[in-house]
């Protein structure tokens, strides 16, 4: 950890055991092995890392436990995972095998008493809740399911809400139309969520670079997240898996210090 009130974590996506990055949760690219990526990121002390497998929710399958296990001992840092956890069991053996953090996205759409159930027994510090907003064809910002690849009728607010009397520790905002995009954060709608939330706000979705996350941490953010920004490097997408070095971190941030 550096030390700073606010997070800057990686969030990286998993498919098939490889590490990828997608736009617009979609066209996903190979950028390399996680476990290099976690040995890379150790070096960097990173703050936090969270691992989101982009396919078990979407094809009904159980996480990738041998691959997580692997994962998790190679972290010097604490670990969030999300992909895949449907039941109590699944999120207990995952914190068996080493993972701090259990990510609950659309699971808890079909599964309300899910993250209660969770928060019960790990309880609340080790249950993210997260939610995906993308616009409709009216440009109404709705709750999108990945899980199906579709937009629900649930409104973002009304989510978070329900996703706190839940019980959950933090919450994971996301923007699909930003992924992948290095357009910035949604901050209009990230100080939005802010004033009706009272647990801390990860943002994820945009990010392309520390000016973009202490433009987030303004706005009510607690943590900022971002995949693109720590996997690619210069205009033509070259992949290079980095960090910020504590020392520009700590000056630009210096005002959130503890």
């Amino acid at each position: 950890m550096n030390g700073l009130f606010n997070r800057v974590i990686p969030c990286l996506l998993l498919q098939d055991g490889g590490l990828v990055k997608t736009r617009q949760f979609g066209h996903p690219k190979y950028v390399g092995d996680p476990i290099n990526a976690v040995r890379i990121f150790n070096d960097k002390y990173v703050d936090e890392l969270i691992f989101l497998d982009i396919r078990a929710s979407r094809l009904n399958l159980e996480p990738d436990y041998d691959l997580i296990e692997r994962i998790a001992g190679e972290c010097f840092m604490p670990l969030c995972y999300g992909g895949g956890v449907k039941t109590l069991a699944q999120a207990k053996k995952l914190v068996a095998l080493g993972v701090e953090k259990i990510a609950v996205n659309s699971a808890f759409i079909h599964d309300p008493q899910l993250i209660q159930q969770l928060v019960c027994e790990l309880g609340a510090q080790s249950v993210v809740g997260a939610i995906d907003i993308k616009r409709n064809f009216w440009g109404h910002e709705r709750v999108y399911d990945a899980s199906r690849q579709r937009l629900t009728a649930l409104e973002p607010e009304t989510h978070l809400k329900q996703l706190i009397a839940a019980g959950v520790g933090e919450i994971l905002i996301n923007d699909v139309e930003r992924d992948g995009m290095f357009t910035g954060y949604n901050i209009e709608r990230l100080q939005h969520l802010s004033q009706i939330s009272s647990v801390p706000l990860v943002a994820c979705g945009g990010a392309q670079s520390l000016d973009d996350m202490q433009q987030a941490f303004d706005n009510g953010a607690s943590a900022a997240a971002a995949g693109s920004m720590f996997v690619f490097y210069g205009p033509h997408r070259a992949v290079l898996i980095t960090y910020p070095e504590y020392a520009q971190i700590k000056k630009l941030f210096a005002g959130n210090a503890l």
